[in-house]
């Protein structure tokens, strides 16, 4: 990013510096933009465009490690279900990593997002207008972050008397619903 910022701020500096001693335009002279300012800006959206698919891959693959370390917990959860053991730890550390999901990450990752959105970045402004993303948001639409949420909530209360058959519903509604956010945009 800060390559990015960098590549900006010396792609500005030089259309200023250019700019600023460039002779009047005179009629019969050429008064389009040099070619290789062109270039330069083209490779600068080049550079911005490979940083948002860059954001894009690094969310998906933070959510994918959130899902694989929630199916651990999950297959922990089970085993000591069907040991009839206590799963309570289990359960719960499960709710957890699913609302992580559905809110695109723990809070670490939403101070990361806030400070984006400080700076002016919404990597899907027209998704967020069109009411698809919450602010920020980079992979999880509205719709998938409700079906996680619901999906946590009802894992969630299961801490307290678990059932091994309505915690592995839940876990379905999860995963049918990263199935569709797991693969990477074309």
């Amino acid at each position: 990013m800060k390559v990015a910022i960098s590549t900006l701020f010396v792609a500005s500096l030089l259309v200023v510096v250019l700019t600023g001693f460039a002779p009047a335009p005179r009629a019969g002279i050429n008064t389009s933009t040099p070619p290789e300012l062109v270039a330069s800006y083209q490779s600068l959206a080049d550079a911005i465009l490979a940083v948002k698919k860059t954001e894009a891959d690094l969310v998906r693959a933070i959510l994918a490690a959130t899902y694989r370390h929630a199916e651990g917990m999950l297959a922990q959860a089970q085993a000591k279900l069907k040991a009839n053991q206590p799963a309570k730890e289990e359960i719960e550390g499960l709710a957890s990593l699913v609302s992580q999901l559905g809110n695109e990450g723990d809070s670490a990752i939403a101070g990361v997002r806030k400070r984006l959105l400080e700076g002016g970045h919404h990597h899907n402004a027209a998704g967020e207008q069109q009411g698809v993303f919450d602010e920020g948001f980079v992979i999880v639409t509205k719709a998938s972050k409700k079906v996680f949420l619901d999906a946590a909530g009802g894992i969630g209360k299961m801490a307290q008397s678990p059932n091994a058959d309505a915690l592995n519903a839940e876990w379905q509604k999860v995963a049918a619903e990263w199935q569709k956010l797991a693969k990477p945009a074309k």
